[in-house]
């Protein structure tokens, strides 16, 4: 015969408990966060578009990414995964790679040489903060990005639609201190050549 009889409140609360920790040893998360969600749908809105940018600082004065012209093509978005192609004059090695899933939303960067296999240093970035918003958001590296490269474990990528000036905004802040931004005009999209 099947016990139909109600757990104890004491004993389903301590059952609660228990799971709650293994789930928080397991890594578990609430999964993205409502803003997360918002910022991917807008970013995804953008599917086949092209936009040119330009850079409005680098960390040295003779970084190329000051002088060439700078595209990034919102490739693909498929399955919880948006793809940005970002292109700096002819160098198409770099794609930003967006995924939306159970643990929350994550950046990387992927690099491929000039024969598309993976370049020595790829697949670097890291998890939006639960802090975020619909229009902005912002990715700290990850420990894989600091055993990669120990120098950028401080990391801090933020990607911003800025719908008031019509522009996607793409930020790298190292140790609390500017590194990089580019900005690219969404008002004009250009062909994708």
């Amino acid at each position: 015969m099947v016990n139909t009889r109600p757990r104890s409140t004491k004993s389903s609360t301590l059952c609660l408990v228990f799971a709650a920790a293994v789930a928080g040893v397991a890594g578990c998360s609430s999964g993205p966060t409502a803003e997360q969600r918002a910022f991917f749908d807008a970013l995804c809105a953008m599917q086949g578009q092209t936009y040119e940018g330009r850079a409005l600082y680098a960390s040295t004065p003779d970084d190329p990414f000051l002088t060439e012209r700078l595209v990034m093509h919102v490739e693909s978005c498929d399955g919880g995964v948006i793809r940005v192609p970002f292109r700096v004059g002819d160098d198409r090695s770099r794609t930003w790679i967006i995924t939306l899933g159970d643990e929350g939303m994550l950046l990387k960067h992927d690099h491929r040489d000039p024969d598309g296999t993976l370049h020595d240093l790829t697949d670097y970035g890291g998890w939006a903060t639960r802090s975020g918003s619909a229009h902005a958001q912002s990715f700290e590296a990850d420990d894989d990005t600091a055993r990669m490269l120990p120098e950028a474990s401080t990391n801090v990528w933020t990607m911003e639609i800025d719908r008031e000036r019509n522009v996607f905004i793409y930020d790298l802040t190292r140790h609390a201190q500017p590194r990089f931004r580019a900005e690219f005009d969404l008002s004009r999209p250009i062909p994708n050549r």
